[in-house]
Order: C-alpha cells, then structure tokens, then sequence
C-alpha cells in the first residue's frame, strides 16, 4: 500500500503564504494617503474599467492589489454585506470595522480551508466628520487586519514607495500637495531611479468628507490633470 505523501502544517501555511505574497508582488502598487478634507487612493493603473479602488458604501471605500478577479469578487461581497446590514439597521451600522472584520473572516477562512489562497491585499477606509475620525485597515491574504493611521502601501513595489511616504507625508496638506506626493512616490523603482507618470496611467479616488453623504469621488481626466499640474495648453 502506498504511504499518502504528509506535509507538516507549518510547512503548509508557509508555502500558501509564500504563494500568496508572490502573486501580490506582481501587482502594482496602490497607496492611501490621509489629507486635510479626506482619504486619497491613488495606483498605477491604465485600464478605465478594471478598477483597482471602488466605493462600497456611504463614506467607505476599498482598494486593492494582486489578481483582478479574487479582489473583485471580494469587493462585490462587500457590498453586498453593506447594503444588507444597512437595509436591516441602519446606515449609520455599517462601519469600516465591521467590515473589514468581514473580510478578514472571509480571507482567514479560505486561507485555511481552500487549496490555493487569495492573492490579495485590501484596504478598507472610511472618512470621519474630522480627521480623527478616519479609519484605515490593511487586511492580508491569510485574513490578517491591522489598523493603520496616515498612509498604506500595498503591492509589489511597497518599500521603496513606503519609506518615501513616511519621510514627506504631513496629512493636513491639500489633496493637491498629497496626490502629487503619491504620484512621486509612485513613480520610484527599488533602485532609487524614477519615472514619470501621467494621468491616462493612474486610477486616483478620494472620501471627501465636504461632499453630503455619499463622500466617494474619482478623480478623473481635466480634474486629475489640473490637479497633478499636467494640463496641456489649449491653443
């Protein structure tokens, strides 16, 4: 009789995490930024209709990296769980807590359970009535969900972009000041060059806590534009 091939747990978890944290690499990178009226999202990326950051409810939204098509059933979920526990409450009851509690359920247990995980990073925000009030939590494949304050940096590209964040980012500057930072910091490679990227290469939000309730923006072509200082010159 053939002896069944065993793998210690520990050697399991390690290689589904080492599996995950791969596949997250290949992905470019997204980065949360804390300004002085709300909570800037801004990524690499060039397509106009596989979005990277999207509005789940009110005054939450959700970003991401790794494969399109996990995090994006993840973000339908969401949804999903936010309009039915408004629906049966109140809105005032769905909270970026609770779902990013949600999620991290949901990740852990399909880490577990499942053959190959998620290869996934998400950021749930949600935009107070002051500052102080922002939440923002980093939730990883395994289900992991830390609460971060300021800036997140997600992808494959996070150190360099991280370290240049935390050296130059003030979260009381203006959402101007903050997406030309993350644009910067964006556009650094691990090797200390840089390069220049235009507005047809990025998805850019924001949760505008000036805007009545539903606080969720993108900030797309004239606007972007003007407000990375790349309009062109009408002639």
């Amino acid at each position: 009789m053939t002896q069944p091939f065993y793998v210690s747990p520990e050697q399991l978890m390690k290689d589904k995490s080492d599996y995950a944290r791969k596949g997250i690499a290949r992905g470019r990178s997204v980065l949360t930024l804390a300004y002085d009226d709300g909570i800037l999202f801004v990524g690499e990326n060039p397509s106009n209709a596989l979005h990277k950051i999207s509005e789940i409810y009110d005054r939450i939204a959700f970003a991401a990296v790794g494969k399109y098509n996990e995090f994006e059933n993840l973000r339908a979920a969401g949804v999903r769980y936010a309009d039915l526990r408004g629906y049966q409450y109140a809105r005032r009851d769905v909270t970026s807590r609770g779902l990013a509690n949600w999620y991290a359920q949901a990740l852990g247990t399909h880490f577990v359970e499942s053959g190959k995980p998620y290869e996934v990073e998400l950021v749930v925000a949600e935009v107070g009535e002051k500052q102080a009030d922002d939440q923002l939590y980093r939730l990883t494949y395994d289900g992991s969900v830390a609460e971060e304050h300021a800036f997140v940096v997600m992808g494959g590209n996070s150190e360099p972009i991280g370290t240049y964040v935390k050296e130059h980012h003030d979260p009381t500057v203006s959402l101007e000041v903050a997406l030309q930072l993350g644009v910067h910091a964006l556009s650094r490679s691990p090797d200390g060059t840089s390069r220049t990227l235009a507005a047809d290469d990025l998805e850019a939000a924001v949760l505008d806590r000036t805007r009545p309730r539903r606080a969720f923006a993108r900030l797309l072509g004239p606007r972007l534009e003007r407000l990375l200082g790349q309009e062109s010159s009408s002639t």
